[in-house]
């Protein structure tokens, strides 16, 4: 790992935000510069982490040279942002969803292609130890080929984001719902196992969460080729777990976020190996996620999640809200 220090401006300091200014902070590789429009929180979080640079707009922000930018700002904006700073050439890091729709995205992988800029999309699974070593396992062929895959996910949701009514997640415009700003996180984790998915059908309500309209139950079907896998979202239960299934030729394997685990079973009626990666605390994932990161961005490795990789799980999103609409399987091309 490099001792190189970078400049690193995060543009949107809310909750997400916040961590990754922490998190880059944390790594002991990067400076911070923040945008904010919201002075009262810009304030708060500059006096918090002692930063110098923090900034209103976009423009002002740019008058100072940066090498590289994170956008935590809501889905509706990360692309018009994005082609802001392309055109600057600065490299670029932005929270998932990339988008809610697939406007102006064609013109930002131009943008980035003939600019050579590096840029990716802050899906944090893929930072994940267990996750990793679970993935190195399966692409070595020695489970065989995977067959199915099934997810289970829940959390009492107003615990963990109490602020959730009061902020973008009340409306999909802003890439709010259970769709887009929880379950996107597994569907991604699940294209980066076992590949893309290639159709998708679901099935949605709101339940529970009080406070809010969106989304709070998710089922949903989906072809990953010719793997078949089913997905179960809700966001108020007791139990804060989520647990992703692959069943191949010669095994089974097993994520477990709650364990910080990965295990696996090959034999019939045989015992479970485990495989444990743990974390100090949740921090400790997204410092991770803001090395490797960093890792690309001096050349060491390729982005954990591409802005292509992105793309495609923005589709599948998009699917699956036009699936609970037309009540059929929806294709992704």
């Amino acid at each position: 790992m490099s001792e190189s220090t970078h400049r690193i401006l995060i543009i949107g300091v809310g909750s997400i935000g916040e961590r990754h200014t922490r998190c880059f902070l944390a790594s002991g590789r990067a400076s911070v510069g923040i945008c904010e429009l919201n002075e009262s929180l810009r304030d708060t979080i500059a006096q918090r982490y002692g930063i110098d640079d923090a900034f209103k707009t976009l423009d002002d922000a740019l008058v100072s040279p940066w090498d590289a930018a994170l956008i935590a700002t809501p889905a509706h904006t990360h692309i018009p942002i994005a082609l802001e700073l392309a055109r600057h050439n600065i490299p670029l890091l932005i929270e998932k969803p990339l988008s809610i729709s697939d406007e102006g995205i064609e013109e930002l992988l131009n943008e980035v292609k003939d600019r050579e800029l590096l840029t990716a999309v802050s899906y944090n699974y893929r930072a994940h130890p267990a996750l990793a070593s679970m993935k190195a396992s399966l692409d070595s062929g020695q489970f065989g080929r995977p067959l199915q895959l099934y997810a289970n996910l829940g959390q009492n949701f107003a615990t963990y984001r109490p602020a959730y009514a009061s902020v973008y997640f009340a409306d999909h415009a802003q890439g709010g719902g259970g769709i887009q700003d929880c379950l996107t996180h597994i569907i991604n984790l699940s294209e980066w196992l076992i590949g893309p998915v290639t159709r998708i059908a679901g099935d949605a309500l709101h339940q529970q969460l009080p406070d809010v309209e969106v989304e709070d139950t998710v089922h949903a079907f989906a072809r990953h080729g010719s793997v078949m896998a089913s997905y179960t979202m809700n966001m108020y239960q007791q139990p804060n777990e989520t647990i992703v299934t692959v069943v191949c030729e010669k095994g089974t394997l097993r994520f477990e976020v709650n364990g910080s685990c990965w295990k696996w079973m090959d034999e019939v009626e045989g015992e479970w190996h485990t495989e444990e990666h743990p974390l100090k605390e949740r921090d400790t994932w997204y410092i991770l996620n803001a090395n490797a990161f960093l890792d690309a961005l001096e050349g060491l490795s390729e982005p954990l999640c591409s802005l292509e990789d992105g793309f495609q799980t923005l589709k599948v999103n998009q699917a699956l809200l036009n699936s609970l609409e037309t009540e059929k399987w929806e294709t992704i091309s």
